[in-house]
């Protein structure tokens, strides 16, 4: 069954944009990650992918993830309402637009990916709602040395969470860490000798 791995960049103090909602710093290499033996390895594990909308929309045309997405998987975009025109489609990747939650959303993902992963791609609030739902197995986090100072933390009043060390690489300047969550064994009910 598919794993769920949340994944995002980061600043070295935590933030996914500066303070003025600048975020480009943390791409600076896109160019060489996008050629890289990580991202080949990332794209032949992930079978679905899943973002917000506000990650949706960064793209300058919509119909340019059938034509150069890094991913070509099916995308599915947690929403509040889906524009009024489909983007382009191709036979591996075609975009579906969820607007009753992330839940409904991670199983969509999970059904379209197989045997392969679900990889979420950024967006802090539904990256939040994810982790508070407790739907991701493991994180990919990023790490980028700069330091913004101040921003959009990554994570900013998330649900406790033990993590197991997976791996950890150096793809170019960046630092990549990846992570197992933990699941929380099941409270004990405490029972007693009946009289």
């Amino acid at each position: 069954m598919a794993k769920v791995v949340a994944g995002a960049t980061v600043s070295l103090d935590g933030f996914m944009q500066d303070s003025a909602g600048r975020f480009e710093a943390l791409y600076a290499d896109h160019a060489e990650l996008r050629d890289s033996a990580y991202m080949r390895a990332l794209q032949a594990e992930t079978g679905a992918v899943l973002m917000g909308r506000r990650t949706f929309d960064l793209a300058a045309d919509p119909d340019s993830y059938a034509v150069d997405y890094e991913f070509q998987v099916p995308v599915f975009v947690v929403t509040h309402a889906p524009p009024q025109v489909a983007p382009a489609r191709n036979e591996r990747l075609w975009v579906t637009f969820v607007t009753d939650g992330v839940p409904a959303a991670v199983r969509q993902a999970v059904e379209a990916a197989g045997e392969r992963d679900v990889t979420f791609i950024g967006g802090a609030d539904v990256f939040r709602q994810l982790l508070a739902a407790g739907l991701v197995d493991e994180l990919a986090v990023d790490v980028m040395p700069i330091l913004f100072g101040g921003g959009l933390r990554l994570f900013d009043g998330d649900p406790p969470a033990r993590l197991e060390k997976l791996s950890v690489q150096e793809v170019g300047a960046r630092t990549c860490l990846r992570y197992r969550v933990v699941p929380e064994p099941a409270a004990q009910v405490a029972t007693s000798p009946s009289t």
